[in-house]
């Protein structure tokens, strides 16, 4: 038997996609009735449309990397 008391409260909250479809669902987030408006959800990321991720630099920190790391290659490679 579980101990009582060491268990957070689950309730029923709303979830509204980027779109602004809403959902029902039951979750620790919040209280009762709170509502979580999310930011990525499988419609719009790519890793769920399979659409094409794009790397931002921010800062040239891409571009330190590749220069820094520019002579490392493939095993037997010179």
């Amino acid at each position: 038997m579980a101990k009582a008391g060491i268990h957070p409260d689950y309730h029923s909250i709303k979830v509204v996609m980027t779109d602004g479809t809403e959902y029902a669902t039951r979750s620790t987030y919040g209280k009762e009735g709170d509502t979580l408006n999310l930011d990525i959800d499988p419609k719009t990321h790519p890793a769920w449309t399979g659409g094409t991720q794009h790397m931002l630099d921010r800062g040239g920190r891409v571009s330190r990397f590749n220069s820094r790391f520019s002579g490392i290659g493939a095993i037997g490679k010179k």
